[in-house]
């Protein structure tokens, strides 16, 4: 038995002995939204390939072969957090041996070094530190908007914005809102990890639960700022407990439209609390980057992080429906301190690389998914 795809990309016709795939084929084809029990079916099937192959129809009607990628850097300013997440090897307490807090000057400083190409966005995400007050994360923005005024600022999750807001005793939106006008451009989204209360309790319970991430993103988007959202996998959830959060994620969407990218997280447990998990799998990490697509019918894109999954994995992913594999990254500490062997950064001529030998064609994009043009130390983007 065969199914034709209706893209007329389509190299050949859908084939599979898993039966449970064949209903959900049918609405792939047809455009329809898929069903809790869908998402569990495509979690547990055995054909990965059938899987990938209608996650790469959808992600080849989007954006045919097209794969995104952007010229980024990432600042972390901080590694003290009040927070004793289970799942995390980065943040650490008060006192502690290792812990730093960037001055100020050592932030901006850190934005300009380091790279040779300008880069078009600073993706900021930190602890939750409990002395530090709120006025040194919008200085720190000021800053650097005032010295990089060309660069779009992606900054603080959901859950830094929550603890901001207890600690200045402001609302979600007030804190959002000032902000929004120091010049954050839009909101990274991390910290979503699993939404499920079971799981949070296990790995995060000391983070805003899930409906809470969930409102504080609707805020964020009611205001215009943009956000990415993430699902972290690959410890104690079951998939019941991935396709709930990809729901959640989705019935959000529909609301505000404020969802840029949906962005799987293989979740890396050396020198965390839960090291006595087995590790990602590479059938696993291509599974959540099909299912998402599949699932999030109401996303634009989907991303593969190199950094998490390897850059070989990255490349395979764009044929299971990604279309991205984020950026040059620069210096990534919050992964690396958990057990990440990836590079600490890749230039862009790597990503390109990377892109062209899977067969796609790289797309520069800003963080707004805006053409990016550029010399040897400027860039122009697509308004």
């Amino acid at each position: 038995m065969s199914l034709t795809a209706s893209s007329p990309r389509a190299r050949h016709s859908f084939q599979t002995d898993d039966p449970a795939l064949w209903p959900i084929a049918e609405k792939v084809r047809a455009g329809e939204r898929l069903a809790f029990e869908d998402g569990v079916a495509l979690y547990r099937s055995g054909d990965i390939l059938a899987v990938g192959w209608l996650a790469n129809q959808v992600r080849e009607r989007l954006h045919g072969d097209t794969a995104y990628f952007n010229v980024n850097r990432h600042i972390n300013p901080t590694n003290v957090c009040v927070a004793s997440c289970r799942l995390c090897a980065f943040g650490k307490k008060k006192g502690d041996a290792g812990t730093y807090t960037m001055a100020l000057e050592e932030a901006w400083e850190a934005a300009g070094s380091g790279y040779v190409e300008a880069v078009t966005e600073f993706h900021i995400v930190g602890g939750l530190h409990p002395d530090l007050p709120f006025e040194y994360f919008l200085d720190l923005v000021r800053g650097l908007k005032e010295r990089f005024p060309k660069v779009h600022i992606k900054a603080f999750t959901m859950v830094e914005v929550a603890f901001l807001a207890k600690r200045a005793k402001l609302t979600i939106p007030e804190t959002l809102e000032q902000m929004k006008a120091a010049g954050v451009d839009s909101m990274p989204g991390g910290g979503a990890e699993i939404f499920a209360d079971r799981v949070r309790h296990i790995i995060c319970d000391h983070k805003i639960d899930g409906g809470e991430w969930l409102e504080t993103a609707r805020a964020a988007h009611r205001i215009g700022l943009r956000s990415n959202a993430t699902m972290l996998y690959g410890h104690v959830e079951n998939d019941e407990d991935r396709v709930d959060h990809l729901i959640r994620l989705r019935a959000v969407q529909d609301d505000t439209g404020g969802f840029q990218t949906f962005i799987p997280l293989a979740f890396h447990p050396d020198h965390t609390a839960l090291a006595h998990i087995p590790k990602t799998t590479g059938m696993m990490d291509l599974r959540q980057i099909a299912v998402g697509r599949l699932m999030l019918d109401n996303f634009a894109h989907v991303k593969s992080y190199w950094q998490m999954v390897s850059p070989k994995m990255a490349q395979i992913s764009l044929r299971f429906g990604a279309d991205d594999i984020d950026g040059t990254v620069v210096e990534e500490k919050i992964y690396h301190e958990a057990g990440a062997v990836t590079p600490q950064g890749l230039r862009r001529a790597d990503l390109i690389r990377l892109i062209t030998e899977a067969g796609r064609v790289p797309f520069e994009r800003d963080t707004l998914y805006r053409a990016v043009t550029r010399s040897e130390d400027s860039f122009t983007v697509a308004v």
